[in-house]
């Protein structure tokens, strides 16, 4: 039996969109491809993205970096729209390393506060700031895409 995650990331945005807005767009591939993926977030190109946005469902977001091939890899675990999505995150081929990916939502006025919350083996502390990083570039850029 695994340790449960030790080290926790959290990223919180308010963005201009009603929750149904943001929520969806994290199950939307033409979506993912603007806000977490591709040349306008990092040097990179993207392959395939693919998901299936169903409790054990399957994700797999395929770039090209420095000229290799990188899958990211996922479960969900939960869909609950508006409020809550979360999903285990991996690079493939280990699934078995897979760490953990919150999002809730909540109503805000006009718009909603996205906050992420990724969960990690104690084993990837030192990722963290990266971690916090790629996930804030990733937030910014949807605050962005949807207005």
């Amino acid at each position: 039996m695994k340790a449960e995650p030790q080290v926790s990331v959290c990223v919180t945005r308010r963005l201009g969109a009603s929750p149904e807005r943001a929520f969806d767009a994290w199950l939307d591939t033409g979506m993912i491809g603007r806000f977490m993926f591709g040349p306008t977030l990092r040097d990179e190109e993207i392959v395939r993205l693919s998901l299936d946005p169903r409790v054990g469902g399957a994700f797999s977001f395929v770039v090209r970096r420095a000229g290799q091939e990188i899958d990211h890899i996922g479960r969900y675990l939960e869909i609950d729209r508006p409020r809550r999505l979360v999903f285990t995150w991996a690079v493939a081929p280990d699934a078995d390393d897979a760490s953990r990916v919150v999002i809730e939502i909540v109503p805000q006025g006009t718009g909603c506060e996205l906050t992420l919350t990724h969960a990690m083996q104690p084993k990837w502390a030192e990722f963290a700031p990266r971690v916090e990083a790629g996930w804030t570039k990733m937030l910014d850029a949807l605050g962005t895409t949807l207005g």
